[in-house]
């Protein structure tokens, strides 16, 4: 089995590798949720009842059933009603939708699979199933489709590509929506992917808007986990025997100077520079 976390680089600092507690499901009536995106992307920073796990830093302490350190993941695979639906998204019996704790982006999504067989392996050799990928692919697209009404709803009326769709619906007698301008394609830019070498033990898959521009970022290896060869896109998948992205470290990406995603300008080692320049970025790109 291919080693998780150990033989490769970190991409998170440490206070992103937590530990998770949840309740006993003996005393819980967790209901299935609807797939309703727009509620569930809510990034509301409620407190949790006494029947919801409790996230902190360290643990999520709701119950006796724990899960330590960088297999925190397992907490929502294993029981997602626990979570409150500002960070389970949607989950089924196959996979869980997750937002990122640390979001390196306006929109940063996981998806979990929730195979026993294959969670904990890592994903170079999980991939290697090929209806198992098939099955995690097909789950992307699904997200991907999320995730792009997501930021046309939150920032479409900034698009110059969506101004005459927008037109339409505001007319006076809006036309069908087969029948609207098609509009901004948001799900064109998105990433979706893996990391090289996961900070996380449980298998898990990224899908995030490309601006990188969020207030988690706060070190080179943040940015660069998502900007280089580090993160290695789903559909490069089954990744090949000799790919050099199966030795991160050697490859030296998390360590590589800041250029930017969008223009490819060069930051150096500047992480303040660096995100003033993804701020500005940010306003170009949702307004294209």
């Amino acid at each position: 089995m291919a080693a998780i976390g150990n033989e490769h680089e970190h991409p998170t600092s440490g206070e992103e590798v937590k530990g998770e507690t949840i309740a006993d499901t003996s005393s819980s009536t967790g209901d299935k949720r609807p797939n309703a995106f727009t509620e569930l992307m809510s990034r509301k920073q409620a407190k949790s009842s006494a029947k919801v796990a409790k996230e902190s830093r360290k643990s999520t302490t709701v119950g006796t059933k724990v899960f330590p350190g960088m297999y925190g993941l397992g907490a929502y695979i294993d029981q997602p009603e626990q979570f409150e639906k500002d960070r389970v998204i949607d989950y089924n019996d196959e996979f869980v939708i997750i937002n990122d704790l640390f979001p390196k982006s306006v929109i940063h999504c996981l998806i979990l699979p929730r195979d026993k067989t294959k969670t904990l392996v890592h994903p170079f050799e999980a991939f290697e199933d090929a209806q198992f990928l098939e099955a995690c692919k097909t789950e992307a697209e699904r997200v991907k489709k999320m995730v792009g009404s997501e930021l046309r709803r939150r920032y479409g009326r900034f698009s110059r590509q969506e101004r005459a769709r927008i037109e339409a619906m505001e007319s006076e007698n809006p036309p069908d929506e087969e029948q609207l301008p098609p509009g901004r394609d948001w799900t064109a830019d998105l990433l979706v992917g893996i990391h090289a070498g996961p900070s996380m033990a449980n298998l898990h898959v990224h899908v995030l808007s490309p601006d990188r521009h969020s207030a988690c970022l706060k070190h080179r290896k943040h940015y660069n986990s998502f900007s280089t060869p580090f993160l290695v896109p789903l559909d490069a998948f089954p990744l090949a025997k000799d790919d050099a992205r199966r030795h991160p470290g050697e490859g030296g990406y998390l360590n590589r100077e800041f250029q930017c995603w969008r223009c490819q300008r060069s930051f150096g080692k500047s992480v303040q520079k660096l995100k003033e320049h993804l701020a500005e970025e940010f306003e170009q790109w949702r307004s294209e």
